[in-house]
């Protein structure tokens, strides 16, 4: 008999990437480029202020920002995702954010988009 492999739940991910934010934040305060900048300089995804300039908003890697959006500073962003990922970001949004902490041990080549 064959036994699926346990698929993680949104919880775990959700867990993940609320973990790795605290991690970029201490990289942030030793002066280092948080992870979830690197993703975005990558082109993996950005974040973007709406066009009223009131919220921010995640976008695909294969979106193109406008050249007059600011980039978000990080602890803005951070705050936001914080916000979007305990309210119950869909799990595709969820994978997303993750991406950016792909190369971490925990990591889950399921979470892959």
């Amino acid at each position: 008999m064959d036994v699926e492999p346990t698929r993680l739940t949104d919880e775990d991910l959700r867990r993940f990437v609320l973990d790795r934010l605290d991690e970029d934040e201490e990289r942030l305060a030793r002066e280092e480029l948080p992870l979830l900048d690197e993703a975005e300089r990558r082109g993996r995804f950005r974040i973007l202020r709406s066009d009223d300039g009131r919220e921010l908003l995640l976008v695909p890697h294969d979106t193109h920002a406008q050249d007059h959006r600011a980039p978000a500073p990080f602890a803005e962003k951070a705050a936001w995702l914080r916000k979007e990922v305990a309210g119950g970001a869909d799990r595709t949004v969820l994978q997303l954010i993750a991406s950016a902490y792909d190369t971490h041990h925990g990591w889950q080549e399921e979470w892959r988009t």
